[in-house]
């Protein structure tokens, strides 16, 4: 059944996850798209199965904490005001937190990003005819970008100067740059060999970029593998305390100075003691913030690259007490590893069932909780808490100013292990 869409009055009760205003109607929820709470607006909306969704066309009674936003599909809360965005941002985790983890518990104000604007150090652009683009929000096709002003100053520098003529068979162009070195490296995802992308890294290049490497496409980000071309695999970059080597391909959080004082609050909330575990901890960034006031950290995951660097990186800072470890959950039960404080900092699906058993069932006194969403942490914390455990301090981070994400850093504490259940 084809459902046509229709234009309609709304007034917002609030925002919701995704940067979405709210509006109930006598046909139930409405989902609205660049709208803030307490105005009336008109939306188109497109009916369906489930909750209506659509998309503000007009603002008939403005909010006072609307401005003037870019249309962009990375800005989907530009459209309201930076003390308005950490409003709702700490209210995406107080919800979270009443409706899925059912625990009554306050919530910190937000932490603020120490930029609003130009603190994004990573682009991932589709190659069209037309230049760069970005992809559309809930879709597939391309919306050409002449302009990101989310983008870090080195990074808008080198997409406005790049001839994307000389990309010849490139599909997508992935950029990250350093705010520590003013450095730029660039992934080509593109099939083929690095040869044959000579000419598209000597643009790059010409264009201020000091690496080119060369990734074929897959359904998973960079699985498939990648190749140098010319230059420079990875530049070093600032988190908080640390420097931490990051390549186009990596993963890294894309504000270091906002994830920096992310960083520093959870080592300050995992205290000091013998031994401590990152868990899901990458190359180190947030492991690396407790070496001092620990006798030992074991940072475990399961890439081998992010592995890899997090050695090179420790090494070239003299650290001797923090080592790296192919593992996961499962690991936390090993005697080797019976830690008082683990940190964890899940994917967006948070922990698993396995994982919050190991956590559960681990020699941890106290465990650290770092999430990139709210839902799925307040998920995990609530099982926690049912099996004991005391959440403490719960306070949101701002990484992703004019969006709608949030990061979360708390803490767990309980003051004794679990009984072993019986054979």
């Amino acid at each position: 059944m084809l459902f046509m869409p229709h234009t309609t009055e709304l007034i917002i009760e609030k925002i919701v996850a995704g940067g979405l205003g709210l509006s109930r109607t006598d046909e139930g929820v409405v989902l609205v798209r660049g709208a803030l709470p307490g105005e009336r607006v008109r939306a188109e909306i497109r009916a369906g199965r489930g909750v209506q969704q659509g998309i503000t066309r007009e603002v008939l009674t403005p909010s006072p904490d609307r401005v003037d936003a870019p249309d962009l599909p990375t800005t989907d809360l530009a459209h309201a005001s930076y003390p308005a965005q950490l409003r709702y941002k700490r209210e995406f985790v107080q919800e979270a937190l009443t409706r899925i983890a059912k625990l009554n518990h306050p919530v910190a104000p937000t932490v603020p990003s120490p930029r609003q604007w130009a603190y994004r150090n990573t682009a991932q652009y589709l190659v069209t005819p037309q230049g760069l683009a970005y992809r559309e929000r809930r879709g597939h096709s391309a919306q050409s970008v002449a302009q990101d002003p989310l983008l870090m100053e080195n990074v808008q520098t080198v997409s406005r100067l790049l001839d994307t003529s000389k990309l010849e068979g490139v599909l997508e162009l992935s950029l990250r740059g350093s705010r520590l070195t003013g450095e730029v490296v660039a992934t080509l995802i593109a099939p083929g060999e690095p040869r044959q992308y000579l000419k598209a890294a000597d643009e790059l290049m010409d264009c201020g970029v000091v690496g080119v490497s060369l990734a074929a496409p897959a359904g998973r980000r960079f699985s498939a593998g990648v190749h140098l071309i010319a230059g420079e695999p990875e530049i070093s970059e600032q988190f908080g305390e640390v420097v931490c080597s990051v390549s186009a391909s990596s993963f890294a959080q894309v504000n270091p100075e906002a994830a920096g004082l992310a960083y520093i609050r959870a080592a300050r909330l995992a205290g000091r003691g013998p031994l401590a575990i990152d868990l899901y901890g990458g190359s180190g960034a947030i492991g690396r913030h407790l070496a001092p006031n620990f006798g030992k950290v074991v940072v475990l995951d399961t890439d081998f690259d992010a592995l890899a660097r997090g050695r090179h990186d420790v090494r070239e800072a003299g650290t001797r007490n923090v080592s790296f470890r192919d593992g996961d959950a499962a690991q936390l039960a090993q005697a080797s590893l019976q830690a008082g404080v683990v940190i964890v900092d899940p994917p967006r699906v948070g922990l698993s069932d396995m994982a919050r058993d190991a956590l559960h069932h681990s020699s941890a006194l106290r465990v650290v909780y770092v999430s990139c969403d709210p839902a799925t942490w307040a998920r995990d914390v609530g099982d926690l808490v049912r099996r004991g455990w005391t959440l403490g301090e719960v306070t949101p981070h701002d990484f992703y100013p004019q969006t709608s994400h949030v990061e979360v850093v708390s803490v767990l504490e309980r003051r004794e292990l679990p009984t072993p259940a019986h054979e």
